[in-house]
């Protein structure tokens, strides 16, 4: 089965490629950030157990931008992600703006990706110099990406069920560990560590705060369902299967795992820069723990900077199909995948084998482009709920006739946005978080000037009227359709009726 660009008339086009398990395993792999495996140690250490609730929310909150996102996805199949249906909705600034900035974030995030990969090889092999595996990584991602869609899907697939297998056994090592009293010199093992070292909101309010600014990152890659629709068999059962699936792997990947890992041991003695999942397994007397959880690591990092590569690649593409970025880009292989788009975000992921010559201050510069990230991510889901505020009030009839409705509709969108608000003045409270809020409208300033140039120029103008008359084509074409098949199932249970 293949899907129709928004431009018809170019050949190749995408494939629908993806199957249900590739599908849920991406966005299981979207869920679990490398923030879990690398960043949780200083969440920890800076919101003490009340980190517990921090994740909660912000799983909670989120799990209602992707119901928002599928609704608007499964409205019209014609949309290849979210900035096709920004640009619909709100106007062909959305779209380019949103297409991106999304592109924007993840190529900052496969950098840091790219960088973190390096430095854990570097822990596993001491000799080997650090531009050897940051060139290896992004040479393999790239070969893999290249093939097909379904070779991307593949080891998106194993990446994520290593991450997995990883949790999982953390937990099952840890309630061991609980259970059979283990003693080590921070104390015994028992859920009441939870409590006992100064209760759930050690560090009071502001320590609860605190723990935003980290765990945000964490959850970055949750909306990467959204850019496989274009290439998703099945997609009106396969992408609510995916989202709806998302506050039980919140639960269980980050709550199961971080009640584990502050049972085991006192919050007081996790570190920012230290993983807790070596701490644990090291705990637990598994001499090959380091290195195990190191290739685990390793793999995370894999998986969020391939995830970047398939994301930035497939935005690229979009916004080319568009007229918001070069036509050259909007090219696609024999094979059906946007291979110019794909070496542009390889060339640029480039850059992080460059950055890991910077200096000592790498770490630091790297929690500050971290953060430009999450608030960029922050403007990329408000973007989803304004178009779905759009879509309610200009095409109700769409909305009574979905089967896949967002739950708490336009009041629970306002909740999410004063979350959201709750969460930008969160990043106000330290001074290196709000460093990077003060850098990060420099991006939308340089948007803002590219748009002016561009949306006045014929080229783009034609292309994004074709867009619109593509979209209403193929929707009225997707209506007759759905209304023949109606009519055929009330006539054959009219005639099953009679007989």
């Amino acid at each position: 089965m293949t899907t129709k660009t928004l431009t018809s008339h170019q050949e190749p086009h995408l494939e629908r490629q993806l199957s249900n398990r590739h599908i849920q395993l991406i966005a299981i792999g979207g869920a679990i950030g490398t923030g879990l495996f690398m960043g949780s140690g200083k969440t920890i250490s800076a919101a003490g157990p009340s980190v517990i609730f921090v994740y909660m929310i912000i799983g909670f909150m989120l799990f209602f931008v992707m119901r928002a996102m599928g609704e608007l996805l499964l409205s019209n199949l014609n949309y290849k992600s979210f900035s096709d249906f920004a640009a619909d909705l709100l106007g062909p600034w959305a779209g380019f703006f949103t297409g991106w900035t999304y592109w924007f974030c993840w190529v900052i995030t496969g950098i840091a990706d790219v960088i973190a990969i390096a430095g854990y090889s570097k822990e596993l092999w001491p000799d080997v110099p650090l531009w050897i595996p940051g060139l290896a990584t992004i040479a393999i991602l790239l070969l893999l990406n290249l093939t097909t869609v379904k070779a991307f899907g593949e080891t998106e697939f194993w990446f994520a069920l290593v991450k997995i297998i990883a949790i999982a056994a953390l937990i099952i090592v840890g309630l061991f560990m609980i259970f059979s009293g283990f003693q080590s010199e921070a104390g015994p093992a028992s859920f009441t560590n939870l409590w006992s070292h100064g209760g759930f909101f050690p560090n009071e309010f502001m320590g609860f705060v605190a723990g935003f600014q980290i765990a945000v990152f964490a959850f970055v890659g949750i909306e990467l369902v959204g850019t496989t629709a274009a290439e998703a068999k099945d997609p009106e059962t396969n992408l609510p299967k995916a989202i709806n699936s998302i506050p039980i792997r919140v639960l269980l990947f980050y709550v199961g795992a971080l009640i584990i890992l502050m049972s085991v041991t006192p919050w007081t003695q996790f570190q920012a820069g230290h993983s807790p999942f070596i701490a644990m397994f090291s705990l637990a007397g598994l001499g090959a723990a380091a290195t195990v959880v190191n290739l685990v690591v390793l793999s995370s990092a894999m998986s969020s900077a391939n995830s970047g590569i398939y994301s930035t690649s497939r935005m690229v593409y979009g916004l080319a199909q568009e007229g918001d970025a070069p036509s050259v880009f909007g090219a696609l292989s024999r094979r059906k995948v946007p291979q110019n788009a794909l070496f542009l975000s390889c060339v640029l992921l480039l850059s992080g084998v460059v950055l890991m010559y910077a200096g000592k201050d790498i770490g630091k510069a790297f929690d500050m482009v971290t953060t430009v990230s999450a608030v960029c991510f922050v403007f990329v889901w408000s973007i989803i709920l304004a178009s779905y505020l759009k879509f309610r009030s200009r095409r109700p009839h769409l909305h009574d006739g979905s089967k896949y409705k967002m739950p708490g509709g336009i009041p629970m969108v306002w909740v999410v946005f004063a979350f959201f608000a709750f969460v930008l003045w969160a990043l106000t409270t330290q001074p290196d978080t709000f460093l990077a809020l003060l850098i990060t409208p420099i991006w939308f300033i340089v948007l803002g000037a590219a748009w002016f140039v561009l949306r006045k120029r014929p080229s783009h103008l034609a292309r994004y009227a074709q867009f619109q008359e593509d979209l209403a084509r193929e929707k009225v074409a997707a209506d007759e359709k759905a209304a023949a098949a109606e009519e055929q199932g009330l006539a054959e249970a009219k005639a099953a009726g009679e007989s």
